[in-house]
């Protein structure tokens, strides 16, 4: 159990590092590719290449069809809808303002536990704490807040990826609970794979086709946004959401933002005004609240079909 714990910790490390570079990879990425073929090409690639390490490792492919169904759901909801979110408004959206509108993800995360029958219930610490958050996003959407960025698209991104952000955490708590059984490399590789092929078909129907091609540096953003992005932290990820507890693993939304917003400024030169960056300390703000509640006081009615969270 505690290498397990060292283990999850250090998927959790690589979680909140990678995907915090991988803001700056997508802003790069959808200069010249369309955002569902970036999506599809991406997790089709790394859940091809993690599939392959997964039979090598010796994992098999679930034969349960209410195992299949629910990997299919999350890799639906995960990639074909959260990170698709992420990647269309990154067409209008700065990299670390798309970073912060995900660090909604901990309030998001609280509220699928509210749900939940064996969920976590809400302390008022933690119900304040997530209006202090939104009002930190109500912040970035306004003119002072957004800077040059500020238009109707990106107000439409900020709220698409909000939408993304619910199905994330949703398909990430579902998985938790109905994938136990299911080795953490396979799952990463067919979840990849059915959203993939969900989003790419998609992209083909809506005919992104004609309008998908690559220069070195945004090849080199895709190249990186799979090996990296996918391969090896959607697989941190879904590890450490195996022995963490939801709302714990929810805590890199304090590091991407912090990462994205500093190599948006660094390497894209993105406007940071002095409303975005007290919108930041207040998003941050909202998110310690809701963490630092106790977080450990559980409903007493039990579902039949969902085990009961072990608290971390």
């Amino acid at each position: 159990m505690k290498h397990d714990r060292a283990l999850a910790y250090a998927a959790f490390a690589v979680v909140c590092i990678v995907w915090g570079t991988t803001y700056l990879a997508i802003r790069i990425a959808v200069t010249t590719m369309t955002p569902f073929l970036l999506t599809g090409a991406r997790f089709l690639f790394g859940g091809i290449v993690l599939f392959i390490v997964a039979r090598l490792h010796g994992d098999t492919i679930p034969r349960d069809r209410r195992v299949l169904g629910n990997v299919t759901l999350c890799g639906v909801l995960m990639v074909a809808i959260g990170n698709l979110s992420v990647v269309w408004a990154e067409q209008w959206v700065p990299s670390g303002f798309a970073a912060l509108f995900v660090g909604t993800a901990p309030f998001w995360v609280t509220l699928i536990e509210l749900l939940r029958r064996s969920g976590e219930r809400l302390e008022l610490r933690r119900g304040i704490g997530m209006l202090i958050g939104f009002l930190g996003v109500a912040l970035l959407v306004t003119p002072r807040g957004a800077g040059s960025a500020f238009d109707t698209r990106f107000v439409f991104g900020a709220i698409a990826i909000q939408f993304g952000c619910i199905a994330w955490q949703y398909g990430t708590v579902r998985g938790k609970y109905y994938l136990s059984s299911v080795p953490p490399l396979m799952s990463s590789a067919l979840q990849m794979l059915t959203g993939g092929i969900v989003v790419t078909l998609a992209g083909a129907g809506l005919g992104e086709l004609p309008h998908f091609h690559s220069t070195p540096r945004t090849f080199a953003a895709l190249a990186y946004l799979s090996l990296f992005g996918s391969v090896l932290a959607y697989t941190a990820y879904v590890y450490a959401a195996r022995h963490l507890r939801t709302t714990t693993l929810s805590l890199y939304a304090y590091v991407n933002p912090v990462v994205a917003v500093i190599l948006g400024w660094l390497v894209l030169h993105e406007q940071l005004t002095w409303v975005s960056v007290t919108a930041m300390a207040v998003i941050l703000g909202g998110v310690a609240m809701v963490q630092s509640g106790r977080g450990a006081t559980k409903k007493v009615t039990v579902s039949r079909d969902v085990p009961v969270e072990k608290a971390a």
